[in-house]
């Protein structure tokens, strides 16, 4: 009767260590999932910034395609689209509502090559050299962006990822705290058996190694968990709002899938072996506070 009850006791005390930790891990998971779609989004924010170059009126069709080449080659864009005066005169016209060249009697528009920078370039810095190396172009008459919008865009992103990186060091803290109490208060039922192992002659690294292989198993078993809690998680929020297909990336999703799965390990196996430590130095009166 005394072994099942042992048992039971032993068996309750794995499964909510192992819960514990799956809720922790499946937390610090969620987090790393926000700041990655957050990262993502962030992104393609910046590479829809607008820029356009506008062209001189004089522009050879060949001068045009080589300047869309050297573009479309170079490391800060991302996409280009060349506007010719006539596809430049329609776009306006449907704005507009009204046919303006038949009023003027003329078209005034110019033609021009509409930019998407690379994420990386989409700040005021990036743009501003960008602008001085096409400025000086034969090409090009003139260069427009809305400069106060690439600033309150990189400002709030900006500002969007000192929040998240402040929740996410007090979260990880505070993770690595209730992980490390619910192993040791997991390690505290066994002191007694730690100290009798010792005061039999074990050694300190023969004693603490079932406990920390077993501690590493908590962690690995706890972070599937959390994982398959993560994916579910994602599958009913694609269900929901289909657009978040667009922004996975499945690459970033298995290593932040792995990297629970260490973290998982890594803090299991630290806690377990500091608990196991702290029992053997303990003197065997001092079990009973």
């Amino acid at each position: 009767m005394t072994e099942k009850k042992t048992e039971r006791k032993f068996v309750g005390s794995t499964i909510t260590t192992v819960v514990s930790l799956s809720l922790v891990l499946f937390m610090l998971g969620l987090l790393g999932i926000i700041i990655l779609n957050t990262n993502k989004l962030s992104d393609n924010l910046k590479e829809n910034i607008g820029i356009q170059i506008i062209l001189k009126d004089n522009a050879k069709e060949v001068d045009i395609q080589h300047l869309t080449k050297m573009l479309d080659a170079s490391a800060y864009v991302k996409s280009t689209e060349f506007v010719n005066k006539e596809d430049a005169a329609k776009r306006l016209q449907e704005d507009l509502g009204e046919d303006f060249i038949d009023f003027l009697g003329y078209n005034p528009l110019l033609p021009s090559i509409n930019i998407h920078l690379k994420a990386a370039y989409a700040n005021t810095d990036s743009i501003s050299w960008i602008e001085q190396e096409l400025i000086g172009s034969k090409l090009v008459n003139e260069f427009v962006y809305q400069k106060s919008l690439v600033s309150m865009i990189n400002e709030n992103v900006q500002k969007i990822g000192l929040v998240i990186l402040a929740f996410s060091s007090l979260l990880m803290v505070i993770a690595i705290a209730l992980i490390n109490n619910t192993i040791r208060l997991s390690i505290y039922s066994k002191r007694f058996l730690i100290k009798t192992m010792q005061l039999v002659g074990a050694t300190q690294g023969f004693v603490s190694k079932p406990f920390v292989l077993k501690g590493i198993k908590h962690g690995i078993y706890g972070a599937i968990i959390a994982i398959l809690m993560l994916i579910g998680v994602l599958y009913f929020a694609q269900k929901q709002l289909p657009e978040l297909v667009e922004l996975q990336d499945e690459t970033m999703l298995a290593t932040l899938f792995g990297l629970v799965i260490v973290i998982g390990i890594i803090i299991s196996w630290i806690s377990t072996a500091l608990a196991v430590r702290k029992y053997l130095r303990l003197k065997s009166d001092e079990l009973y506070y």
